[in-house]
C-alpha cells in the first residue's frame, strides 16, 4: 500500500504521532557498507522539534535504535530496521478533535476513506511520521557520498513573502546551518524569522518555499517515460506534509521565455558535454545530464491555528475548534533535512536501477 517507498532500494515506515514510536524498515541497502546510530542520529537531530523558538515545543530526542541490518558498524545486505521512540507524546490534547475535523487537515478524509482514525495528533497523517524517512534518507545519504561524493543541500529561499536572492555558489552546511531558519542569507533569515514569531504570537502560521540542489551527479539517473528522474522527485516531495507546488528548474518562470532564450546550449568542456546555462535543472527528457540538479518545493501554511475556526463535527453539525497540541508557526525550517532524505532516497534509488540495467550487461 502507500506506506513503501522505492523500488530496488525500499522504504516502508510505521507508527503514529503519538503511539509509541516510529520506524522504518529499509529493503535494498547493499552489503558492507560502514553506517553507524550516530550517523543517522546526525540527520534526525536537524528534524527534531523543539530545537529552536520558531519550532514546536514538543521534546523530542529522537534516539534512532537499529534493530536488525547492521552488525559490527557494517550493513548486512538484510533489511534494516530503525525505532524511534515518541518519548513526549501527549494525546490528551486532541481529545475534543475525536470528534471534530481540523480545518485543511487530514482528519475528514480519513475518516471517510478508512470510517475510523487516530485523532492524536493526526496519528499516520502528522509529519511526525517524516522522522523515519530522515532516518532512511541517512543512509541513503551515506550511499551517495561513498559512491559518488553527491552532495545534497537544500534551504529556505522563502517565507510568506520574504525571499532571499538567487544565490549562484553552491553553500555549506555550516551557512544553512547558521541560523533557525536555515535560509543561507543571514540578513534575510533575520527578518524570516522575525516573521515567524510574529504570525505565532497572533496564533498564526505562514508558508514558503525550500530550494534542494544537488552536485556531483552522474548523467544518466532516471527512466523513460513515467519514472523521469524529476517525476519521481515531484512524487517524493508532494508526499510530504504540507506540500502544494513542485517545479524543476526554469520552473513556471520559463513559461514566460521563447524557445529560443530558454534552450540549454551544448558546449564542449575538456573532453567532456556540458551545457551553457542550466535552465533544465539537470534534467533533460527525464534523465540526469550531469549538471546540478535543482528543485523548489512549495509548502502551505501549518494548518493548525491557535485561533478559533469554524467546522464541522462527525455528525456533520457545525461547530467551532481552538486547536491545542504543539505545532510549527512555519514548518519550513525542520522540512529542509526531509527535503534532502527524500531526494537522497530517489537518487539511490534510481542509481540501483540505472545500474542494474546498464552495468551488469557491459559486454553486450
Amino acid at each position: 500500500m502507500g506506506n513503501v517507498f522505492g523500488k530496488i532500494f525500499t522504504i516502508t515506515t510505521w507508527g503514529e504521532s503519538h503511539g509509541k514510536s516510529i520506524g522504518v524498515v529499509i529493503d535494498g541497502c547493499p552489503p558492507r557498507l560502514p553506517l553507524t546510530e550516530e550517523e543517522v542520529q546526525l540527520e534526525l537531530d536537524r528534524r527534531r522539534p523543539g530545537q529552536s523558538s520558531i519550532t514546536t515545543p514538543r521534546r523530542e530526542e529522537d534516539a534512532v535504535e537499529f534493530l536488525s541490518g547492521v552488525f559490527e558498524g557494517k550493513t548486512l545486505g538484510t533489511p534494516i530496521a530503525m525505532n524511534i521512540p515518541n518519548a513526549d507524546a501527549r494525546g490528551k490534547d486532541y481529545n475534543e478533535m475525536r470528534e471534530k475535523f481540523r480545518p485543511s487537515h487530514a482528519d475528514f478524509t480519513y475518516q471517510s476513506k478508512f470510517g475510523i482514525r487516530n485523532h492524536e495528533g493526526g496519528g499516520r497523517s502528522s509529519a511526525r511520521e517524516t522522522a523515519a524517512r530522515v532516518a532512511a534518507g541517512a543512509v541513503a545519504k551515506k550511499i551517495l557520498s561513498v559512491g559518488g561524493q553527491v552532495e545534497i543541500r537544500a534551504y529556505v529561499e522563502r517565507v510568506h513573502d520574504i525571499a532571499m536572492a538567487e544565490m549562484n555558489e553552491f553553500p555549506s552546511l555550516n551557512a544553512v546551518e547558521a541560523t533557525p531558519v536555515r535560509c543561507p542569507d543571514v540578513e534575510v533569515a533575520e527578518k524570516m524569522i522575525a516573521r515567524i514569531k510574529e504570525v505565532r504570537d497572533k496564533g498564526d502560521s505562514v508558508g514558503g518555499v525550500i530550494i534542494c540542489r544537488i552536485r556531483h551527479l552522474p548523467v544518466g539517473l532516471g527512466e523513460p517515460v513515467f519514472d523521469r528522474l524529476e517525476a519521481d522527485l515531484a512524487k517524493a516531495m508532494l508526499s510530504l506534509p504540507a506540500t502544494k507546488g513542485f517545479e524543476v528548474g526554469s520552473g513556471f518562470a520559463g513559461t514566460l521565455l521563447k524557445g529560443s532564450e530558454h534552450n540549454d546550449i551544448f558546449v564542449p568542456d575538456n573532453g567532456k558535454i556540458r551545457t551553457a546555462t542550466n535552465r533544465s535543472g539537470g534534467v533533460q527528457g527525464g534523465i540526469s545530464n550531469g549538471e546540478e540538479l535543482y528543485f523548489r518545493v512549495a509548502f502551505k501554511p501549518t494548518a493548525t491555528l491557535i485561533q478559533e475556526q469554524a467546522t464541522v463535527d462527525v455528525h456533520g453539525n457545525a461547530t467551532s475548534l481552538l486547536a491545542r497540541g504543539r505545532h510549527d508557526p512555519c514548518v519550513l525550517p525542520r522540512a529542509v533535512p526531509i527535503v534532502e532524505a527524500m531526494t537522497a532516497l530517489v537518487l539511490v534509488d534510481h542509481w540501483m536501477r540505472h545500474s542494474a540495467q546498464n552495468e551488469i550487461f557491459k559486454f553486450l
